[in-house]
């Protein structure tokens, strides 16, 4: 535990944080954040962490992942006092975009991001509501790449330890507030 995340009550974000049985399949337990976004106070906390573990690094910009980096990106953003830049799905920025295609459990995805968005070596930080198995974030990680920003974190609200997706980040600040073994 950070000691960011020491300086908030975890527990009762977790309890704000509804479970799903069987959602969106048969034996899985979906963590519905819809319940933490509303609560002001919950959500609050979430940002202010957030942003404590990021306040001193110099952040140039948040990306946020569609669709649910959307939600905590901006807020984030302000916050860091940085810019906000989407990563879209496919053929939604009007602009000259690049793009990275990835694997998913049965098919692929794409991620876009337009082209001036990042201005080589601007510090970045990462935002989606989940790290699972990290497919998603890890597209995201190339497009920085691809535009030369300098990733200085991947931000999560919740993180499935079980899923191991943090092992795809190996020498990456990953910081995930709640986390859940199972």
């Amino acid at each position: 535990m950070s000691d960011t995340s020491k300086s908030i009550n975890v527990e009762a974000l977790k309890a704000l944080v509804r479970t799903v049985p069987d959602f969106p399949k048969p034996g899985i337990l979906f963590y519905d954040i819809t319940t933490l976004l509303k609560d002001k106070t919950g959500f609050a906390q979430l940002i202010d962490a957030l942003a404590a573990h990021y306040i001193e690094r110099k952040i140039d910009l948040v990306l946020g992942i569609e669709a649910r980096g959307f939600i905590f990106g901006p807020a984030l953003a302000y916050r860091l006092n940085a810019g906000f830049v989407p990563v879209r799905k496919p053929r939604k920025l009007p602009a000259p975009v690049a793009r990275v295609t990835y694997d998913l459990e049965y098919g692929t995805d794409s991620l876009e991001i337009h082209l001036d968005a990042i201005e080589r070596g601007q510090r970045v930080v990462l935002v989606d509501d989940l790290l699972a198995t990290g497919g998603t974030m890890e597209a995201t990680v190339k497009l920085v790449q691809q535009l030369g920003g300098e990733i200085a974190g991947l931000a999560f609200a919740v993180e499935l330890d079980f899923l191991k997706g943090r092992e795809r980040f190996q020498g990456h600040d990953v910081f995930s507030l709640l986390h859940y073994d199972e």
